[in-house]
């Protein structure tokens, strides 16, 4: 049964959401509450992305507020028309901050099309250099974009990278794994119709799967219509287990294991 369900114990493992927005106006009534409600529930590592310039600040801000919450520095692809070189020397000083942890969210979005496709790559080609410069992984956010995403990234590699939000095919899927990139999935893949998610899912060795809710988007199953926040990502480790025949604990132990190693957390 893929609806998401209360857990049927209580979780051991400690779980890591590596994706998520809490400097987004909706936690600006109850921000606090919902950190010591994922504090609370055992989650050991909190990345909160940074999609701008005022978020990636905010980023920052809450990375020294909380001990287990860590900061990315990035330009969502969305902003590429509206991102000067002023802009982009003060994420060069962000990233600095003892707990960044990578820059992202980054990449190239064509199915929205905010902002024009020669300046999403150019933003994005811009970033993964800051990246290499500043010895950090990317997060990558690519929508619609596959073929040019993966252009500038072979172009650049070496690069340490997880494409978040995985929603590819297979050969995306196949091209990634062979570059060494992590694949981040979220509560997305208890949706009933998700089935191409869940085959996606079953296809990526769990020792290359990130957990993340990109709250406040994509609440899983039985949640939709509500904001999402950090302690579902229980839910999408459930699903996980269920696809892939193993137990919750082991999901929730490798996984954040591997974010612990991807983004170096102590």
């Amino acid at each position: 049964m893929i609806v998401c369900k209360l857990m049927i114990h209580e979780l051991t493992a400690e779980l890591a959401d590596t994706h998520c927005h809490l400097d987004f106006p909706e936690f600006n009534l109850d921000r606090n509450e919902v950190i010591r409600r994922a504090k609370d529930q055992r989650l050991r590592y909190i990345i909160n992305i940074g999609s701008s310039l005022s978020g990636t600040r905010k980023s920052v801000e809450l990375s020294k507020q909380y001990g287990f919450i860590y900061a990315t520095c990035g330009i969502h692809p969305h902003e590429a028309d509206r991102v000067d070189d002023k802009i982009l020397v003060e994420l060069k000083e962000l990233a600095r901050e003892d707990k960044v942890v990578a820059i992202g969210e980054i990449g190239l979005d064509y199915y929205k099309n905010y902002s024009k496709a020669e300046n999403q790559r150019s933003l994005f080609i811009s970033l993964v250099k800051m990246a290499q410069d500043s010895g950090l992984p990317l997060v990558i956010h690519t929508r619609q974009a596959e073929e040019d995403t993966l252009k500038i990234l072979k172009e650049a590699m070496p690069v340490k990278a997880v494409v978040h939000c995985f929603s590819g095919g297979q050969e995306f899927l196949k091209e990634c794994l062979t570059l060494g990139f992590f694949i981040s999935y979220t509560c997305n893949i208890t949706y009933k119709k998700a089935q191409t998610l869940r085959d996606l899912v079953k296809a990526t060795p769990l020792e290359r799967i990130l957990l993340e809710t990109d709250a406040p988007f994509l609440p899983p199953e039985g949640f939709r219509g509500r904001r999402n926040e950090p302690i579902y990502v229980k839910y999408l480790a459930q699903e996980i287990a269920r696809i892939k025949e193993i137990t919750i604990e082991e999901v929730a132990s490798v996984t954040t294991e591997n974010a612990k190693t991807f983004f170096d957390l102590k």
